[in-house]
């Protein structure tokens, strides 16, 4: 049976360990910003003001969260299409990824790519990537290049259990572990890939972690619903790459709130299952963790009023927002910039 590492949370009397309650106020406050962005997604998607599908991460925030929180400026994110919370989670307005999702001309990519390709280089978001597995090599070479120029910089990818299973998941590692790259490739296990679950189509229990093995690397198996494990975790395996010593693989346990995409009720899941996992929300974990440390009740709800008022804020004004305009269409089609063919 695999072994989650879960570092016991038990605070010792009048002492806020080694995290410190600024980094922990941190973390509660983009898991709570995270929740209640992607949310608003849903409601606005009920609206019809989100347009085509979207693939939200409720119930994951812990993973955002605790890599965004550990890394430096200059770290890149690659994401999937299920990319807003680390978006969100590297510093990118709410607005601004709203925005997108609601096509307006505020939107990150002025409403031209939408919700399965936000990318802000400025915030080291390296892309938003639709095609299964695609980033993984691509991270690879963000981190290669950091390599070569001697940048400190680590590169990290985040990808769902299903991409164990494409074969650009074992290239990038073998090509990783073969250049000590300073790259740390993150598996969200959430026990689905889109309708199936995980299980039943792995020759292993555990995709990543099980695997890790084969490549020379340590088998990592954390809890991904509770924010300072992953917080730990992530600040040891950049400490690593930073130092030389090459790629972590990390698979952390967690679980979708919703359905694939907004297209999918989720009517597969076992009776139960989800009202199980809900126990175990990372947000009401991190809530009750920061009582655990002392936190006032006040300083708690002050954090969650004023995300609340910068979701709505940032709600009203994409609403108002204009449309982009037509000629956005055929910019930036082609290298060159334009839209005509060349041959």
């Amino acid at each position: 049976m695999a072994t989650v590492e879960n570092r016991a949370q038990k605070p010792a009397a009048g002492i806020n360990d080694d995290i410190g309650e600024a980094t922990r106020l941190e973390l509660y406050r983009s898991q709570v910003l995270l929740r209640e962005a992607e949310q608003r997604a849903f409601d606005l998607f009920l609206q019809n003001l989100v347009k085509g599908t979207s693939h939200l991460s409720l119930g994951q925030e812990a993973v955002a969260a605790g890599f965004a929180t550990a890394m430096k400026p200059g770290d890149l994110s690659f994401c999937t299409y299920r990319g807003h919370a680390h978006t969100l989670a590297r510093g990118v307005p709410v607005e601004k990824v709203l925005g997108e999702l609601m096509q307006r001309d505020n939107g990150l990519m002025r409403g031209k790519g939408g919700s399965m390709h936000l990318t802000s280089a400025e915030h080291g978001v390296m892309g938003s990537y639709a095609i299964i597995g695609a980033h993984l090599p691509i991270a690879c070479g963000a981190a290669w290049r950091a390599q070569y120029k001697g940048t400190k910089d680590v590169s990290v990818c985040f990808f769902g259990d299903g991409t164990t299973n494409i074969g650009a998941f074992h290239e990038a590692l073998n090509f990783a572990v073969v250049w000590k790259l300073p790259v740390i490739f993150v598996c969200e296990n959430n026990l689905y890939m889109e309708y199936t679950p995980i299980a039943s189509v792995t020759a292993v229990k555990q995709p990543a972690a099980d695997r890790a093995a084969a490549y020379g690397l340590e088998r990592i198996l954390i809890d991904g619903n509770d924010a300072d494990v992953v917080y730990r975790t992530a600040q040891d395996a950049f400490a690593k790459a930073r130092a030389g010593a090459g790629p972590s693989l990390i698979e952390c346990l967690t679980y979708r709130h919703s359905g694939h995409s907004r297209a999918d009720p989720a009517k597969y899941r076992p009776e139960g299952e989800l009202e199980r996992w809900k126990e175990r929300d990372p947000v009401k974990v991190y809530r009750e963790r920061l009582k655990q440390f002392g936190v006032d009740d006040k300083a708690i709800a002050a954090i969650e009023n004023d995300v609340r008022k910068i979701v709505d804020d940032a709600t009203e004004a994409c609403k108002a927002a204009p449309m982009p305009p037509l000629d956005l269409l055929t910019t930036d089609v082609y290298a060159d910039g334009g839209f005509a063919w060349r041959n």
